[in-house]
C-alpha cells in the first residue's frame, strides 16, 4: 500500500495536505503546513529539521527505496511529521519570538509518537479495536519502562564525567559497563531474572547527544497524557493551540495543555486496566 500510494519523496510531499487533513487540521491549514514542509530521502534513518526563520521551511528526511516507501520508512515520516508540524507552529504561528520552540525535545517527541500511533489509520486501514488499544497501552509501558533505564544512565553517566573530567576514554568506558551492571541489577534483573547485563549502554545517542535520551521517556509519559487529553476532540486544533503555548517551563506548558502535571500515573493506571482486559 505504501509503496503503490507513495512512490517517491515527492509524492509523499504531494500527499501532505491530505494527511494532515486526516489527522484533524482545516484545510487551510494544511496547506499552510504542507508549504513549510520539504521532503528529502534520508541516507540514513528519519530525521526533522526545524526551520530557523519563519521564511525557511523545515524537513522531513526518511529513507525511501527504489520502489518507494516501504511500510518501515513511511512510519518514520509519519513520525517526522508530527516533530514538522510542531517546529512549524511553534516558529510561524508562536506571538512572542523568543518563546518559538516547546519546553524540550520530550514535548516534540511526544507530537511525533502520536502521529506515528495513527500511521494505519491514515492508510484507510481499521483503527485499532480494544484488545489491540490495550495491548498498545502494555507496548508503550513497555517501551517507557525499557528507555527509562538508558536515560538514567546516561544522566549518570554525565554525572561521573564531572566528577572526573580528567578521565581517559579507557577509564569512561569501565565507568560505563560499571553503571550499566548496577542498573540493570537494580531495575531489571528482577524482571528478567538475569544479572550484569549491559543492554542499557548500548545506545547511540548516550554522550554523542548531551542527554538526548532522558526525553525519550518524558516524551512518551507527555505523549499518553496528551493522547488521552485528546480523546473525543479535534486533534488538528489541540495541537495548535498546545504548539503555540511556546517555550514554556514544562510543567506550565502541561497545565495549560491538558490541565495536570508531567505524572507517570496516568500510564500506570491505564496499563493496570490493559493487564486486567488482557488477561
Amino acid at each position: 500500500i505504501t509503496r503503490k500510494r507513495f512512490p517517491s519523496t515527492k509524492a509523499f510531499e504531494k500527499g501532505l495536505p491530505r494527511l494532515l487533513g486526516k489527522l484533524g487540521f482545516t484545510k487551510a491549514t494544511a496547506r499552510f503546513l504542507a508549504d513549510h514542509i520539504v521532503v528529502d530521502s534520508a541516507r540514513g534513518a528519519g530525521h526533522a529539521m526545524g526551520a530557523q526563520r519563519r521564511e525557511d521551511k523545515a524537513h522531513l528526511r526518511t529513507r525511501v527505496g527504489g520502489k518507494g516507501f516501504n511500510y518501515k520508512g513511511y512510519n518514520i515520516a509519519i513520525h517526522e511529521l508530527g516533530h514538522n508540524v510542531e517546529q512549524v507552529f511553534s516558529m510561524s504561528r508562536i506571538d512572542h519570538t523568543l518563546l518559538q520552540g516547546v519546553p524540550n525535545t520530550g514535548f516534540t517527541e511526544a507530537f511525533a509518537f502520536l502521529f506515528q500511533a495513527k500511521d494505519l489509520e491514515l492508510l484507510g486501514l481499521a483503527r485499532p479495536d480494544p484488545k489491540q488499544q490495550a495491548l498498545r497501552t502494555l507496548d508503550r509501558f513497555w517501551s517507557t519502562y525499557e528507555i527509562a533505564g538508558v536515560a538514567l544512565l546516561d544522566m549518570q553517566i554525565w554525572r561521573w564525567i564531572y566528577k572526573n573530567p580528567e578521565a581517559t576514554p579507557a577509564q569512561l568506558r569501565e565507568a560505563v559497563q560499571r553503571l550499566a551492571r548496577k542498573l540493570w541489577n537494580r531495575y531489571y534483573a528482577p524482571v528478567f531474572g538475569s544479572k550484569d547485563q549491559l543492554l542499557p549502554a548500548i545506545y547511540s545517542h548516550i554522550i554523542a547527544y548531551g542527554l538526548y535520551t532522558p526525553d525519550d521517556p518524558l516524551g512518551k509519559l507527555i505523549t499518553f497524557q496528551v493522547e488521552r487529553h485528546m480523546e473525543g476532540k479535534n486533534l488538528g486544533q489541540e495541537m495548535e493551540r498546545m504548539c503555540k503555548l511556546g517555550r514554556l517551563a514544562p510543567d506550565v506548558w502541561m497545565q495549560q495543555a491538558v490541565g495536570s502535571d508531567l505524572s507517570a500515573e496516568p500510564l500506570l493506571r491505564a496499563t493496570r486496566g490493559a493487564l486486567k482486559q488482557v488477561r
